[in-house]
């Protein structure tokens, strides 16, 4: 059976665009297909302080992996960039990959909290998952994405800049279509 995962990338060191493009791809020759994609957003640092800004973007995947096996992928793609997991905060980070939500279901573990528990309270998080989900309910807040934006309480700013990350259209991993094509006006 499929289900329909939401991931938010995000990268404040390096080549950030290049990360977030990387860890796409092998998320999708690893968890499934790739449903739909945000925008990429620019924002502040979010608890805690560092002179680079995050670009950060939500993707929607189909598959049949369950959480635990999606969430061990994901650490080995973030490995395999350089990312160190670090106990007592943020840092600095060339890739980071949160699971948003699974389906409809809560998951609270020891490694795991579905839904991740602090994309409520982050306008970095909102912001793009509202481009792509806004009517998609919190299971556990009973609130639209939509709604959760409105009551963010985080000022934190947060730019789109559609000539700095123009939208790609969408293709699964099996798709062969030439990627210089774009889509019509």
């Amino acid at each position: 059976m499929k289900s329909t995962v939401y991931l938010l990338t995000g990268s404040n060191l390096g080549d950030k665009k290049s990360y977030l493009d990387n860890a796409k791809q092998c998320l999708c020759r690893s968890i499934g297909d790739l449903l739909t994609e945000s925008s990429v957003y620019e924002s502040e640092p979010w608890g805690f302080v560092s002179e680079n800004t995050f670009l950060n973007q939500v993707l929607m995947y189909e598959t049949s992996l369950t959480p635990n096996e999606i969430l061990q992928t994901i650490k080995t793609i973030e490995a395999e960039t350089g990312r160190i997991h670090t106990k007592g905060g943020y840092l600095s980070r060339n890739l980071d990959i949160d699971i948003l939500f699974y389906d409809n279901i809560t998951l609270n573990s020891i490694d795991l909290t579905i839904p991740h528990p602090l994309l409520h309270k982050r306008r970095f998080t909102l912001l793009p998952l509202s481009e792509i989900a806004p009517n998609l309910i919190h299971p556990v807040l009973n609130m639209s994405v939509n709604e959760l934006l409105e009551k963010c309480e985080d000022e934190n700013v947060v730019n789109f800049n559609q000539n700095l990350f123009p939208v790609c259209p969408v293709k699964t991993c099996n798709d062969t279509t030439n990627e210089n094509t774009k889509p019509s006006s």
